[in-house]
């Protein structure tokens, strides 16, 4: 970002900049000659959907044995593995996502990862609230130093976080002076590896199908009340049987395998928080903006100081709670706790269609590109690939993911 980008700006609200996030075209909307053919970031989010499908098949494929004559890999307990070991990915790559939206990156979250769990693990005989709070503290408070720092020092993100993962690597390697310290308490452990159960989970599934029901008419309403075409009935039928189809199927899935995994439940809540953060407030919609043109947005009164500070405590946030799921899934916090964590988490996002030229990505294809990165790792896993492979592999899809992203870009 251009040093005259950062400079601050009034807080008076936008005149003329657009600053909608990619996608958000009103529906019915069609551009003359192309209504056949579908948008730029449908065609991603399809073509994902397919990828990760296809993997999953060809997992379940290749695992099948005399003990699982239909493949192992999708069997209930598995699947609830594959789930925990993607959540918290899932909560780094949202939090990854909205900054680099904004065109900025983060490559510290895994040493914060380590930091704020150990941090958590080591003052557990304070108390739960005093432990699962300093975690999130500590993210928090790192996020606003190195936000800052970027923000209103003007020294690139890269730099920046850089520097951050090998000081706050120091930091508790020298808190923990090496040493590996157990969970001892009940709850943090349920954090990681607990499961709801299988009353609440189905709660659950009512709860969301009656809120797939709600959304779905008060768009309908909303967009009537605005004079623009609605979708006839047997759309609105449709937008509501698939996904509660899906809902009942997933927790259906979840219960067979013991329950519904406390870590996903966590997923899918800071994933539909984080849907409603960049797709429904102004907050959101700044980011895109000034990830994608910063001269713009600060044209248009945006205060981009403010707001990629912003931007940074939020991930924090999100990094002390991945932080508390993968402490409490391994049941120890140890120095060397979320290393190469931080690639992890940018790989999900641009997978899942982020641009990390900014001003572009969606919350659900983190989430998806999570999903492809966990699912690639634990179907290796399964197969015994060796490890060397496994980071080929991981390396040439994530290579390809770019590539489609330049792609997309010079068509449109």
């Amino acid at each position: 970002m251009s040093e005259r980008a950062n400079q601050p700006a009034t807080n008076r609200p936008p005149a003329t900049a657009d600053v909608s996030p990619p996608g958000a075209v009103p529906e019915g909307v069609e551009a003359q000659g192309q209504r056949f053919r579908l948008p730029t970031d449908s065609l991603r989010a399809y073509t994902m959907i397919f990828a990760l499908l296809a993997i999953w098949l060809f997992f379940q494929w290749k695992t099948v044995s005399p003990l699982y004559p239909y493949g192992i890999f999708l069997h209930p307990n598995n699947f609830s593995n594959l789930l925990q070991q993607m959540a918290v990915t899932g909560v780094l790559a949202v939090g990854m996502l909205l900054v680099i939206v904004a065109g900025q990156i983060d490559l510290s979250v895994g040493s914060v990862v380590g930091l704020a769990g150990g941090v958590a693990a080591m003052t557990q005989d304070y108390g739960l609230l005093a432990a699962l709070g300093l975690a999130l503290v500590v993210g928090v408070l790192v996020g606003a130093i190195q936000g800052g720092l970027i923000a209103y020092g003007n020294i690139p993100a890269f730099i920046v976080t850089l520097g951050g993962m090998l000081a706050w690597r120091g930091v508790i390697l020298g808190f923990s002076k090496g040493q590996t310290v157990p969970v001892t308490l009940p709850f943090f452990r349920w954090l990681g590896v607990g499961k709801l159960p299988q009353e609440v989970g189905a709660i659950l599934a009512v709860v969301a199908i009656a809120a797939v029901i709600f959304t779905t008419f008060t768009r309908v309403r909303a967009r009537k009340r605005h004079g623009l075409s609605a979708p006839g009935v047997g759309a609105n039928v449709l937008r509501v049987v698939v996904p509660a189809a899906l809902i009942v199927l997933f927790i259906y899935w979840m219960n067979y395998g013991g329950g519904m995994p406390v870590p996903v439940l966590v997923l899918l809540a800071v994933a539909v928080l984080g849907g409603f953060l960049t797709q429904n407030t102004t907050f959101g919609r700044y980011l895109y903006a000034i990830g994608g043109n910063p001269d713009a947005a600060r044209l248009s009164g945006i205060n981009i100081r403010q707001y990629l500070l912003a931007a940074y405590c939020v991930l924090g946030l999100l990094v002390g709670v991945a932080s508390l799921l993968h402490t409490g899934r391994v049941g120890s916090a140890s120095p060397d706790a979320g290393t190469y964590m931080e690639l992890d988490a940018i790989a999900a996002c641009v997978i899942g269609g982020t641009s990390l030229m900014g001003g572009r990505g969606t919350v659900s294809g983190a989430v998806v590109g999570a999903l492809i990165m966990a699912s690639l790792d634990n179907g290796m896993s399964l197969l015994n690939v060796e490890n060397y492979m496994q980071y080929i592999v991981k390396g040439v899809v994530l290579v390809a993911a770019v590539g489609f992203d330049m792609l997309g870009r010079r068509k449109s």
